[in-house]
């Protein structure tokens, strides 16, 4: 009888032994967390044929999406926990003090009334689409097959709750100057039948629809979301500073910031998946089912816009501008 061989212990992690370096914070709490994809037929290790088994493997091992490693995916800003709670603080801390120095300077008395009309029509009814945000992001990161993918979107719910609550602040505020217009009263009975929002509530309410985990990404982050960053954001930001809402042009600009990465870690995921063959049609398909609603919802809420102008044509141009610089 041979004495075993002894193994010689791993200096890290046996999936990251192999980049022969020593892991990041990053590579170290954010990868393979998902015990979910052990075994594919078994996704809970449990009965493989409960619901929620099937609806996994169903939406997401069965998605036409397909990748040999999702795990390999990495958030180019390489977010962790930690970090994100440093940088977001950092992120309210200056919001918190833009809010302040504003109410001290009495600001919202110096908007004229036509325009604290048009923020009760198209700004604080948008507590609900942020809602909406949340929540698709919120599916994601429950259903995406890598924990790499599912951390990013993770932050993304966290940011739009960030959105939710920076809107929902301002509305109880703009209430206490103009208490005639509706503020805090009118949102869901705007959100749910004022034409200028109709677009976005057909948008959003089909893409939590879409339970493909792929399906589910295309949708909210190359369509929802770019059209809310366009409008919502960008296109009303331009206005409100026209209008002497310099305010809310300064919480747009900060909330754009969150956008933009959002934008990169959607980017890499898109290139990621396109070294795939088959991948681009199925993208491609996606895109074409979704874009037109992403394209009315622009114009359904431009058209209530004060002096837009180009705002619906410049916001579909830059919508489209994003996937094409994707391969898309």
């Amino acid at each position: 009888m041979t004495q075993p061989d002894i193994l010689k212990p791993l200096k890290t992690w046996s999936h990251l032994a192999a980049r022969r370096r020593k892991p990041s914070e990053y590579e170290i709490v954010s990868t393979n967390l998902h015990y979910t994809t052990d075994n594919p037929d078994a996704p809970f290790e449990l009965d493989p044929n409960f619901e929620m088994a099937q609806w996994f493997k169903r939406y997401r091992n069965a998605s036409p999406l397909k990748h040999p490693d999702w795990n390999a995916f990495r958030d180019p800003d390489e977010i962790v926990y930690r970090t994100y709670n440093m940088q977001q603080d950092g992120q309210e801390t200056y919001v918190l003090g833009l809010l302040d120095q504003f109410s001290e300077r009495g600001h919202d008395a110096m908007l004229e009334r036509p325009w604290a009309g048009t923020l009760a029509r198209l700004y604080t009814p948008a507590r609900f689409l942020f809602h909406a945000l949340q929540m698709g992001s919120a599916y994601l990161t429950q259903i995406a097959p890598a924990s790499t993918i599912s951390n990013c979107a993770a932050y993304q719910t966290a940011d739009s709750l960030r959105w939710l609550t920076h809107t929902a602040y301002r509305t109880r505020e703009l209430s206490q100057t103009f208490g005639e217009t509706g503020f805090g009263e009118n949102e869901r009975q705007i959100w749910e039948l004022d034409p200028a929002w109709q677009g976005f509530r057909k948008l959003v309410e089909h893409a939590l629809t879409a339970w493909d985990w792929g399906e589910s990404f295309v949708a909210l982050s190359l369509i929802v979301r770019p059209a809310v960053e366009e409008t919502v954001l960008r296109a009303l930001g331009t206005a409100a500073r026209q209008h002497g809402d310099t305010l809310l042009g300064l919480l747009i600009d900060a909330q754009l910031i969150d956008a933009q990465r959002h934008r990169r870690w959607a980017t890499e995921l898109v290139r990621m998946a396109l070294e795939e063959e088959g991948n681009r049609d199925v993208l491609r398909a996606w895109v074409a089912k979704w874009a037109p609603l992403g394209q009315a919802a622009i114009e359904d809420w431009c058209a209530a816009l004060p002096d837009a102008g180009q705002a619906a044509a410049d916001a579909i141009a830059a919508t489209e501008s994003f996937r094409r610089s994707i391969g898309l």
